[in-house]
């Protein structure tokens, strides 16, 4: 799927989605479909093929989607995230919604954050690199993010693919990591990230998540890697020891031939496979101007 490339339906009739390539291994611009309406089935099939291929894929839409076209849209690329992820002591949610994950730098009533905030301090966690939701036992498959305010300063989002990374990794190293398993903890990487240690009710609200290094797609069929911030140490082997291995492969994950920086505009909706890439948020000044992007999650299975 190619630029100026139209998919031929089964009926011989051609379809509008076209996929504009943005980095030689991975991420693309899709035209011809909008993320505002109901997709046709075909059109949902459309984007999992570009999925399969590209992984990252962005649509444009002249304004920002509403709250309700975005979770109708997400519902459709499989079982959904429908209630909030995780219990953050003293957070009031700012949306009304539960299946929009607030990544934003404001309040439950619009302001900024103040530095040293706590909510703030766990938020700028997602400037490490992760993968959506690795902390859970039933992974993140699709996640959509939709720009609604986006700073006049860079404030860009990363991306990381793991199935080119994986097939560029020795032989040797592939097969001293094939057989390896990871705990993923939320806790660990916002302790990572500078945050405040865990209560004991954010503790209870989501315990570690244990999921192979390696695995291959279910989709496309690709081996990858399956790395995250998340990743606190490696079943079987001194934590010191697994921990060097993980950043050893992040290290090599993140060079800039595995990596896509994606420049937001408003409208942007980003869709992304959380089974074989790695992001992150950039930094800016987030006590200072505002930034409003909102994420759905799709899952490998439903979930309460």
């Amino acid at each position: 799927m190619g630029q100026g490339h139209q998919r031929r339906g089964r009926q011989g009739g051609l379809m509008a989605l076209t996929g504009n390539p943005l980095h030689p291994v991975f991420a693309a611009e899709l035209h011809g479909i909008d993320f505002s309406r109901r997709l046709t089935d075909a059109g949902v099939t459309d984007v999992l093929d570009a999925m399969d291929r590209y992984a990252v894929c962005v649509v444009h839409h002249d304004r920002a989607l509403s709250d309700e076209q975005h979770v109708a849209v997400s519902a459709q690329f499989g079982p959904m995230q429908r209630s909030r992820v995780l219990t953050v002591a003293g957070v009031k949610p700012r949306l009304a919604r539960g299946e929009i994950i607030d990544q934003s730098n404001l309040d439950d009533r619009g302001n900024l954050y103040n530095e040293g905030d706590r909510r703030l301090l766990y938020k700028r966690a997602n400037r490490l690199w992760h993968t959506d939701m690795s902390f859970h036992p039933v992974r993140a498959t699709y996640s959509l993010l939709s720009a609604h305010v986006i700073p006049p300063v860079a404030a860009d989002t990363e991306f990381a693919d793991l199935r080119a990374a994986y097939d560029a990794l020795p032989v040797a190293m592939k097969a001293r990591i094939d057989p390896l398993t990871v705990s993923h903890s939320y806790w660990y990487s916002r302790t990572l990230a500078g945050g405040p240690p865990a209560s004991a009710e954010e503790q209870a609200s989501r315990p570690p998540a244990v999921h192979p290094l390696v695995h291959r797609h279910p989709r496309s069929g690709r081996m990858s890697l399956y790395l995250a911030s998340h990743a606190s140490h490696i079943l079987g082997m001194p934590i010191d020891e697994g921990r060097a291995l993980i950043e050893e492969l992040c290290a090599f994950a993140t060079q800039p031939r595995f990596v896509y920086a994606h420049q937001w505009r408003v409208g942007d909706v980003l869709i992304w496979d959380n089974l074989c890439t790695m992001h992150r948020a950039t930094e800016f000044d987030d006590t200072i101007v505002r930034r409003d992007v909102r994420r759905t999650t799709c899952r490998e299975a439903a979930v309460d």
